[in-house]
């Protein structure tokens, strides 16, 4: 019986073994996308305790600890931070085969060196041992990073954030670079009249133009688009139920913008055209600055009214959408394609039954000149686990090159989160060492370990132009 957590962990033969130590385990890390605060990396933030780094905002653990019979005082109320942890801990031992088990007790053990398993009976001691250890200098956000092995990472930032804290880190010799990434949901977001001409309003403001009409809307957009790219971002990200791929006519999109600008509601019909319109300018604009672009779609987000009216967005009520992707898919990219204005991109999806559509979609994209220009992006958000990972892996595989793939990512708020991509890398050494023990692969270590090499770092660090 193999030991829980040991240096073997999820390594099931002496080949997996042998390729993630030997080539895996010690490369850097290159986080493409999370929602980091910027603040605080640029700040080198220090924690005050355990609860403010591994429980204040990660929607995981509220999950687990709701459907667990947590109080939500105990959870985003107004219980004391030692009084959180101790329900997180209680709740610990009923999360095994959940992946919060193993991610929980794996941050334990490469943060802090505890290898206790967590529960109710240790959680003051465990609490106050990790506390000891976050005041020290080392555990700042910077030196949380270093011992990592990071080496990029890019928060997700909307075009009216000011960037300050991105130019104020960059001014700085670290070990680490930070980039922002330009994340332009709000700008399409046209459903709420009143709340989009805030938006605009606030747009207006920070990029010092008067907003009246569609084209006042678009340069203003352009110009923070330009911004972000003078202040190093070279990539954007989107977050949305499905592609927008609707025909419109220019004249058409001028008539529903000057419809909501005056705080009229637009029919469902408006709203698919304005977004489809707005998705195809951000990509146009995306490939003339040389930009990797991400969509990740398929979510039903905010789906419990009364949740979202107490405690607001983003607090652990989103789920696994099932929305139909294909037609819009191929009717977006082709339209870039046909335009010779497809840039390198990532397609995340978020149901399962559409992992093979996206495998299958990308390859109808590379054009031939860049390796591994259309990429079918690593297991996201509920699929962010073994299985997830395992079926992501094995379905690009299978339809694709893995062999191209840019690898993992954590998409998350936690400065603690980054073992994800250790997890990753010992099931995908574990996969191909299945192989090699099968007959299936030749028992090549040096290549298959160059593969390896290549899908955790080496890839990432090609396919994305950071300076």
């Amino acid at each position: 019986m193999k030991a829980f957590l040991d240096e073997n962990f999820l390594l099931q033969s002496s080949i997996a073994e042998e390729l993630y130590h030997d080539y895996a385990k010690d490369l850097p890390i290159i986080d493409y996308h999370n929602h980091l605060p910027a603040e605080q990396v640029a700040c080198n933030y220090q924690f005050k305790n355990l609860t403010e780094i591994w429980l204040k905002g990660d929607h995981y653990k509220w999950r687990a600890m709701r459907a667990n019979g947590v109080s939500e005082d105990f959870i985003t109320g107004s219980a004391s931070d030692q009084e959180k942890f101790r329900k997180w801990a209680e709740t610990t031992p009923y999360t095994m085969r959940n992946p919060l088990y193993h991610w929980t007790h794996l941050e334990l053990q490469r943060y802090f060196g505890i290898h206790e398993l967590l529960d109710g009976n240790n959680a003051d001691q465990i609490y106050q041992q990790a506390n000891s250890s976050l005041q020290q200098a080392d555990y700042s956000v910077h030196g949380l990073l270093n011992k990592m092995k990071v080496e990029i990472i890019c928060t997700t930032d909307d075009p009216i954030d000011s960037l300050i804290h991105h130019q104020a880190y960059a001014k700085k010799p670290t070990n680490f670079k930070m980039f922002p990434a330009f994340r332009p949901d709000k700008a399409m977001s046209p459903e709420n009249p009143a709340d989009f001409n805030q938006y605009i309003d606030k747009l207006g403001q920070v990029s010092q133009k008067e907003i009246e009409s569609l084209d006042d809307y678009l340069d203003a957009l352009k110009s923070r688009h330009d911004f972000f790219d003078e202040n190093g971002c070279c990539i954007s990200d989107h977050g949305l139920s499905h592609l927008y791929a609707q025909d419109y006519t220019e004249s058409e999109i001028k008539k529903i913008f000057t419809k909501v600008r005056s705080n009229n509601t637009l029919s469902p019909e408006e709203i698919n055209k304005f977004k489809s319109a707005l998705l195809v300018y951000f990509a146009e604009w995306d490939f003339e600055k040389g930009w990797v672009q991400q969509y990740h779609v398929g979510a039903f987000r905010n789906t419990n009214s009364k949740a979202l009216s107490t405690l607001g967005p983003d607090t652990g009520f989103d789920s696994i959408g099932d929305y139909s992707q294909g037609e819009s898919l191929v009717k977006f990219l082709a339209n870039l394609a046909e335009k010779e204005k497809l840039t390198k991109t990532i397609l995340y999806n978020l149901n399962a039954k559409d992992n093979e559509l996206f495998a299958a979609m990308i390859g109808n994209f590379n054009d031939g000149h860049i390796a591994g220009k259309m990429q079918y992006g690593s297991a996201w958000w509920f699929h962010d686990q073994k299985d997830g990972m395992t079926n992501q892996i094995n379905t690009l595989s299978n339809i694709g090159l893995i062999s191209r793939f840019v690898g993992m990512l954590t998409d998350s708020r936690s400065f603690l989160s980054f073992p994800r991509h250790e997890y990753f890398r010992r099931l995908l050494c574990n996969i191909f060492a299945q192989d090699i023990n099968n007959g299936e692969l030749p028992n090549d270590p040096k290549w298959i370990g160059k593969i390896i090499q290549d899908i955790c770092y080496y890839n990432a660090k090609s396919y994305f132009p950071f300076s």
